[in-house]
């Protein structure tokens, strides 16, 4: 969809990413046959479907995003705002929406599949916290010993990526509690400098850690789903 920006065809999925859509809608699949067999728990397999598919476009929707603030942040070249040109600073500006854009939707995401986690595990994590995120969830998961053959790659996953998720936590929670994230670079080099020219943030780091979101995403949603593929299989009707 977004690389028609950039007057490129659209995209073919490959990799990592294809697997975990193929492992999605072969979830898809065999709910829908499992309702179409006349399951008692249809209400329920109905609901994990159209959970799953919000999940299936959530990521194309990430990558999607992700993609495009790449390419408009290698478009930057000027070490300030104020070096830059007016057709810079067009680009700039299309980094910050694309890239704030992305950052809030993998935090989106992976409470979307804490959801789906809590309750196709029957995990009951709205009884330790009402309002609980994909991360309560897999603190819950470990805690409880539940589900070991998912849980511990799972939390492998969580800390391989957990430095670059911890600035892009700090990121959206400033996005969203206290000001705009690019903002907050310009606050702080302000009461370095007295007045001084600010420098942009780190872009190629920012766009760095956002990768490494997006890859904590499809990996969690890859391991996820294989395995929601092999416990819907085995449970009867």
């Amino acid at each position: 969809m977004l690389r028609i920006l950039f007057n490129e065809p659209q995209r073919d999925a490959e990799g990592t990413l294809a697997q975990t859509f193929r492992l999605m809608d072969q979830f898809v699949a065999i709910l829908s046959d499992k309702m179409k067999e006349g399951n008692v728990r249809v209400q329920q397999l109905r609901k994990y479907e159209i959970w799953t598919l919000g999940l299936r476009s959530s990521l194309d929707e990430l990558e999607q995003s992700h993609y495009a603030s790449l390419k408009f942040q290698h478009k930057i070249k000027a070490a300030s705002v104020k070096q830059m040109t007016d057709e810079e600073r067009i680009q700039y500006n299309r980094y910050i929406y694309f890239d704030k854009n992305a950052f809030i939707r993998v935090f989106s995401l992976l409470d979307k599949l804490g959801t789906l986690l809590n309750e196709l595990l029957d995990m009951r994590t709205e009884r330790i916290k009402p309002h609980f995120s994909y991360f309560t969830v897999l603190r819950n998961m470990r805690e409880k010993r539940a589900h070991p053959e998912l849980t511990w790659k799972l939390n492998d996953v969580k800390e391989k990526y957990k430095e670059p998720m911890t600035r892009l936590r700090n990121r959206r929670n400033t996005e969203i509690h206290y000001m705009n994230s690019e903002m907050q670079d310009d606050l702080i080099q302000s009461s370095r400098m007295y007045g001084g020219e600010a420098k942009l943030e780190n872009l190629s780091e920012q766009s760095a850690d956002l990768t490494q979101g997006l890859y904590l995403a499809m990996e969690s949603l890859l391991l996820t789903f294989q395995y929601a593929c092999k416990i819907m299989r085995s449970k009867q009707r």
